[in-house]
Formats: C-alpha cells, sequence, structure tokens
C-alpha cells in the first residue's frame, strides 16, 4: 500500500535445546518400546533370555518316540545366528550332511520374525511352522529346530540339547561315528565350561548389546571380559577348553568368537577389546575357523545383514558397515 513494501515476520524456531529434548524423549520412548519386544528385561533392565520350550529327544531305543534315522530329520537354521551354527559345526564335523537336511530361513525385520524363501510343510514363517507342530502356540519361534518330517512335529529348538544328539545319537548313519565331542570322562568339565560361557560370553554380549541400563550393561561387560581374559590365561597353555581334545565346549565358545569382531564389538559396545586383539584366543578362533568343514558353516555377509539390518533399534538406519577384515582367520 502507497508504495511501501512489508516484508513477513519470519515464524520463531524452537530453541536447539528443546528440540533436542523432544526428539531425545520421542526416541528414547519408543525404542523401550521395541527393546521390551525384542528384548525381555528385568526391573534393573538386564535382558533376560526366555527358555526354549521343545525339549524332546532322539534317541536310541525300540521306545524312543523320535529313533535316529537318515532322511527323518531337518534342521531349521539362521545362517547369522550363532546358536543355530552350533548345529551346523556338530552336523559337519560328525559327517551328518546326508542324514539331516538343512533348510534355511532369513529374518524378516518388517514381521519380526523368520520367513522361508518358498514354503517349508505348507507354512511361509517358521512361526507358523511351530503352530503346525502345537496348535495355539504363542510363544517365540526361534531357531535352530530339529524337525522330524514323520510327525510333523518339532522334536527340540535348544541348541545345547540338539549338538548333544548330533554327537552320539547318529553315529549309526554318521561318516565320522569315533569323533565324541562330549566324552564321559570329560562332561564334568565341558558342563562347568558352558555354564560359565553361556552366562557370561554366548549369552553376555547379547546382555550388554540388549541392556537397558548403564547399571546393567556395566555388569554384563566386565563379567564377559572377565570371562575372555580367563579363557585367553587358559589357552597359553591349553590347546583346547577341556586339554588337548575338541569337545562341544570348544564349538559352543567358537560361534560367539567368530561373530565378536563382526557385530559384537561394535554393534553391541563389546569394544573393550577384539578378539583378535588377545594373543591366544586370536590364535585359537583361527585354529577352530581352519578346522576341516568349520569354514564352510561360517556366512560373515550373512551375520552382518542378519545383526546390522535387522536389529532395527540398535542400528536406525540399518546401514551394514565394509568390514571388519577377517582374512587372518585363514593365514597359517
Amino acid at each position: 500500500m502507497n508504495g511501501i513494501r512489508t516484508t513477513p515476520k519470519k515464524g520463531k524456531s524452537l530453541p536447539p535445546k528443546l528440540i533436542i529434548g523432544m526428539g531425545k524423549f520421542v526416541w528414547t520412548s519408543l525404542w523401550q518400546v521395541m527393546m521390551s519386544k525384542l528384548a525381555p528385561r528385568s526391573q534393573s533392565g538386564e535382558y533376560i533370555r526366555p527358555n526354549s520350550q521343545f525339549r524332546s529327544f532322539v534317541k536310541v531305543g525300540e521306545d524312543s518316540l523320535y529313533s535316529p534315522a537318515t532322511g527323518r530329520y531337518k534342521l531349521y537354521v539362521g545362517m547369522g545366528c550363532p546358536w543355530a551354527h552350533r548345529t551346523l559345526i556338530v552336523r559337519t564335523l560328525k559327517g551328518l550332511e546326508e542324514v539331516i537336511s538343512v533348510s534355511v530361513v532369513s529374518p524378516a525385520a518388517e514381521s519380526g520374525g523368520w520367513v522361508f524363501d518358498s514354503p517349508e510343510e505348507g507354512c511361509y514363517t517358521l512361526a507358523q511352522l511351530y503352530e503346525l507342530s502345537q496348535p495355539g502356540y504363542t510363544g517365540r519361534a526361534t531357531v535352530p529346530v530339529l524337525w522330524d518330517k514323520q510327525t510333523k512335529t518339532i522334536v527340540n529348538n535348544e541348541s545345547a540339547e540338539i549338538i548333544v544328539m548330533l554327537n552320539s545319537e547318529f553315529n549309526e548313519f554318521a561318516s565320522n561315528p569315533t569323533l565324541n565331542l562330549y566324552p564321559e570322562e570329560l562332561q564334568p568339565k565341558i558342563d562347568e565350561w558352558n555354564e560359565k560361557i553361556y552366562t557370561n560370553v554366548n549369552n553376555g554380549v547379547y546382555r550388554c548389546g540388549f541392556a537397558q541400563t548403564q547399571q546393567a550393561y556395566n555388569q554384563a561387560v566386565e563379567e564377559l571380559f572377565t570371562t575372555l581374559d580367563e579363557i585367553d590365561a587358559l589357552l597359553a597353555h591349553s590347546r583346547y577348553l577341556c586339554g588337548d581334545s575338541l569337545t562341544l565346549a570348544d564349538v559352543r565358545l567358537f560361534t560367539t568368537l567368530f561373530r565378536f569382531d563382526i557385530v559384537y564389538y561394535g554393534l553391541f559396545k563389546c569394544n573393550r577389546r577384539r578378539i583378535q586383539d588377545y594373543d591366544n584366543l586370536g590364535a585359537y578362533l583361527r585354529k577352530l575357523y581352519q578346522i576341516p568343514g568349520v569354514a564352510e558353516t561360517c556366512d560373515l555377509d550373512s551375520i552382518k545383514r542378519d545383526y546390522y539390518g535387522n536389529l532395527f533399534p540398535l542400528n536406525p538406519g540399518g546401514i551394514i558397515p565394509s568390514g571388519p577384515d577377517m582374512s587372518y582367520l585363514s593365514r597359517t
């Protein structure tokens, strides 16, 4: 009007401190909701792993519901999963590739579960396979799964028990039946290591990564590295955990150690030290990796993709890192 130009007043922007505070509140609230679904916690914020629900056994004997046989059983595994990886290693070491078949499932971040590349038993997801085995089942659908094709049921979904069965109950059909990874005379020592390693290392890395309070994380990370230091010291004068013989305790430790520098060191905040930085643990990991058949069960790309690409609360951007370089495991 009257030739006078007026400049519109700019709206006031929110103070940066308020924007950051609001963003932090919203994200923290959403993160806590997502973590409650991903990782059940105690009141102190410590991750609590639910128990496996299917605990039947394949046993030699006429009165066994699940008798050993070739072609009757199948393993469902995820290549990124350390618990499933155990079963693949024992299957390979015992020479059961032609006895027990394998189907690989993949994680689907959108649905929050494992899915099949093509239908299995008329199912598209692992959750549906669990429902087929036990109608009305509402628990977690996890890998590994030892599946009985004959009765269309899940025999067992506890990796610690599946590898014991693979070690002893299929010797009639195994190409390496004399290998005993759980000899009677070493069982007390193996069990002792298994208990400590499960709590502080196998599940310990998850207790670090899924901790929801600083206190819970501090306790988990301290117990993790105290145990790794103890094992490193032992390996200075012992070939394996229980002496000169490879046992199930070594298999159970290996699958966590293999993933440690790849995902647990960074994504799970286990970054006090890498496994390859330990004089003895690094050499031990390399030695186990070079056992014939073991390297073929290790899928580096799947591990990175499954962890970084699917654990949204820990890696919202879904960016998969290019490293680390694990070529040292193949050096002689």
